[in-house]
């Protein structure tokens, strides 16, 4: 799998979580745009959404296909090709996915990925190294592999999980 840069988190009254990557793909804005805001795109690398009504406004259900966990909510910011939004249940809040041009031109998209999430210090640890290993299957499905999630095994996302808590020891040390 392709090299994803880590992600930071910033907490603030504890156990409320602001989860932040900044990723750079060589692929054009629409590709990626379908791949974050399109319900066919999210299960390449993600999750079922079923509803999305890709709307302001709009329902979205959330349905991992690597375990039970299944959230719901409301389409809160759209934008078409720039951002899509979805706020929805605990111990999410906000997942928003921001796309500008990348340094490649048309050729590449930055994604700007924030996620508020509300748990403890191994929730928030399991839920960064959750998304990086997601970003990396995005990485993949935009390079025409989406997820086999039949296949799925939870030893990278334990690899990362390590890697992300041995991040916060005092001598961080980053080995993807």
């Amino acid at each position: 799998m392709s090299e994803i840069p880590r992600g930071r988190c910033e907490t603030h009254d504890g156990d409320a979580h602001l989860l932040r990557y900044v990723i750079e793909f060589p692929h054009p804005p629409a590709d990626v745009w379908e791949a974050v805001a399109g319900a066919e795109g999210l299960r390449g690398w993600l999750c079922e959404a079923d509803p999305l009504e890709p709307r302001l406004g709009g329902r979205v259900t959330l349905r991992w296909l690597n375990s039970d966990a299944e959230v719901s909510g409301r389409v809160t910011a759209w934008d078409p090709e720039y951002v899509a939004e979805y706020t929805v249940d605990p111990p999410f809040g906000r997942i928003r996915f921001h796309l500008e041009p990348g340094s490649g031109g048309g050729g590449s998209t930055v994604l700007r990925f924030t996620c508020d999430f509300r748990g403890t210090r191994e929730g928030r640890l399991d839920c960064m190294a959750g998304w990086h290993d997601h970003f990396e299957r995005l990485a993949a499905s935009l390079a025409g592999q989406p997820s086999d999630w039949a296949a799925w095994s939870p030893e990278r996302w334990r690899h990362l999980r390590e890697l992300y808590e041995r991040d916060e020891a005092p001598w961080p040390r980053w080995e993807p």
